[in-house]
């Protein structure tokens, strides 16, 4: 299947949407039919975007419209690692609590918390939930 430019810039669009953090644009998206798991030519999913951008709303509503926590982007990285690298306490408990595992991915979660020495984050990752 062949996308027209146009439909490829509206694409775009919703990962724009994810970097600026319009939580009710992008659902109101997902909901009309756009995959809540779109992911762009670096493998970026929506809720990559939004959690490395600190949109916790967002997070929160791709989360609710069944958002995969697990996927990981051409370099190895997850929303849940993003959320660590950021330092958004709320974004992680968000991931955690709809099952991300802290350990997936070349970069996971937790290496970037050790890596950067982010004790509050590691602390965050490895809590009982």
């Amino acid at each position: 299947m062949t996308l027209t430019e146009q439909e490829l810039t509206f694409l775009q669009s919703m990962f724009d949407l994810a970097r600026a953090g319009d939580a009710d644009g992008l659902a109101e998206a997902v909901d009309a039919g756009i995959p809540v798991n779109l992911t762009n030519s670096s493998g970026d999913s929506l809720l990559i975007l939004a959690a490395y951008h600190c949109h916790a709303d967002t997070v929160a509503a791709l989360l609710e419209r069944g958002a995969d926590t697990g996927r990981v982007n051409d370099r190895g990285q997850t929303a849940l690692g993003a959320a660590v690298f950021r330092r958004s306490e709320r974004i992680v408990a968000l991931l955690l609590d709809a099952g991300a595992d802290p350990a997936l991915g070349p970069r996971s979660a937790l290496d970037v918390a050790r890596y950067f020495e982010l004790t509050p984050m590691l602390e965050l990752l490895t809590a009982p939930r």
